[in-house]
């Protein structure tokens, strides 16, 4: 036997894996899982990587028993902390399908099938922001590397407008509800970056940005390439004056990015469509399906204003990618718009689901976010020992118990873990420059009840 042969007991295996994942789907609350040590986990399984193998059942019986048990279901509908994930089952069984066909996802000679597949999905998402519909994108592995994407297009497109401008060391702008990862991309591409503080609402408004702009020296002022806002923030789903920012943008000739990584998908949702009013100016936004659009790890979206910018920015050059370009393997090339050159058709499994149910699910299962939110804000209001910190925005909400200490709020969230109840981990706000612990509550599943919002509250006491 070798590792490209079919046999009797590779069918059998097959049987095994596909029994465990048609258990996992079928199973709405399963185990929430808690971590182990790494000298935990080695003494449970032993050494699994051997000269010899130690065969398939016993790999995946030890990841049954063992491995997947030291794991957190991101999907447990008790699971509200950072931002959780819920797939759907079509989703799911796609993404085996999607392993099984090999697909390289890189160039359209390769993999036009399933890059036709993909680009009927991020005709939906375009359709959502409301952008041209000469905008378009492509699918990434998650909101970091599509911000990253975006930023290289961004600082080339500056460093194309004045030849001067390659002599400056790039410089960006963002707010203080901005995603770690933008911070992280700064970094990478070795640019400088400028946090603005928010408005009273906490969000990034044009005073402000303007403010900070007018305030930069001549000399800093050309260095400025990009502003990073966001549509949602991830600790509080918070949604910056888009509106304003475009303008302010236009006006100064500066790329707009906008990171809807958890937030965008809420473009979906009709009861808070409006709030994101000045999104379709942008030059690019993120989007990450893996979170509130129900598609399995790892699936990220960026979308381009103008994708040829994008294009000029990330196109690879090599001896043996030319036949790429030649009139017979023309076609959409995803890695031509984002960093990555290999890649898996990613987008694939969201198709599916998308073709499978149609967007009208995506709607509703999106507004029972938004509807969970304000049910355990109402809850919270209730309770003469809890405190609103801020009213629900989109599927975030904010809140803390009276007396509580940081230690206090670790400790709830470490017992509901450990036994099994539920996942909410604390974060911390800062009002007036004041910082506070508080809890927090993300819902993405739908399949989250009222009952579990009452009895996760009630562990509080």
């Amino acid at each position: 036997m070798t590792m490209h042969t079919i046999d009797i007991d590779s069918v059998e295996l097959a049987m095994d894996v596909m029994k465990y994942v048609m258990a996992r789907m079928s199973n709405q609350t399963p185990d929430l899982g808690f971590p182990k040590s790494e000298e935990e986990l080695r003494k449970l399984v032993g050494t699994t990587i051997t000269k010899e193998g130690i065969g398939g059942e016993k790999a995946l019986q030890l990841f049954k028993d063992v491995l997947v048990k030291a794991t957190v279901a991101a999907d447990h509908p008790r699971d509200l902390s950072f931002v959780p994930a819920a797939p759907s089952k079509a989703s799911i069984l796609f993404d085996v399908v999607t392993a099984a066909s090999s697909i390289h996802g890189a160039y359209w000679m390769m993999g036009a099938g399933g890059i036709f597949c993909e680009m009927e999905a991020m005709k939906w998402l375009v359709q959502l922001t409301g952008m041209p519909e000469t905008s378009f994108g492509v699918f990434t592995s998650g909101g970091t590397v599509a911000n990253l994407s975006a930023m290289l297009a961004a600082r080339e497109q500056w460093k194309k407008s004045c030849e001067d401008n390659r002599k400056f060391r790039s410089l960006m702008i963002t707010s203080h509800g901005a995603h770690s990862s933008v911070k992280q991309m700064a970094k990478v591409i070795d640019a400088d970056l400028l946090i603005v503080e928010d408005d009273e609402n906490d969000k990034l408004c044009a005073a402000n940005l303007n403010e900070a702009l007018q305030n930069l020296s001549p000399e800093d002022r050309k260095r400025v390439f990009a502003v990073v806002c966001t549509c949602g923030t991830t600790n509080a789903g918070i949604i910056d004056c888009l509106d304003e920012i475009a303008t302010v943008c236009e006006r100064e000739n500066i790329w707009m990015h906008v990171d809807g990584a958890y937030g965008g998908a809420a473009l979906a949702a009709p009861s808070v469509r409006h709030q994101f009013k000045g999104i379709e100016r942008a030059n690019s936004v993120t989007i990450d399906p893996h979170k509130w659009l129900f598609a399995p790890y790892d699936c990220g979206a960026i979308i381009y204003r103008d994708i040829e910018q994008a294009k000029e920015a990330h196109t690879q050059k090599g001896t043996y990618l030319e036949i790429f370009k030649d009139e017979g393997a023309k076609g959409f090339n995803p890695s031509d718009y984002q960093i990555q050159l290999t890649r898996r058709a990613r987008g694939l499994p969201l198709w599916f689901s998308l073709a499978m149910h149609g967007t009208d699910v995506y709607v509703n299962a999106i507004e029972r976010g938004i509807e969970l939110a304000k049910l355990a804000e109402q809850h919270i209001a209730s309770r003469d020992d809890l405190e609103l910190i801020k009213p629900a925005s989109l599927s975030v909400v904010l809140f803390k118990k009276k007396g509580w200490t940081s230690e206090d709020y670790k400790q709830w969230t470490y017992e509901n873990h450990k036994k099994g109840f539920a996942l909410v981990a604390p974060t911390t706000w800062t009002k007036n420059g004041v910082e506070e612990p508080v809890a927090r509550f993300c819902f993405i599943n739908p399949d989250t009840t009222e009952e579990d919002i009452i009895a996760i509250l009630d562990s509080m006491n």
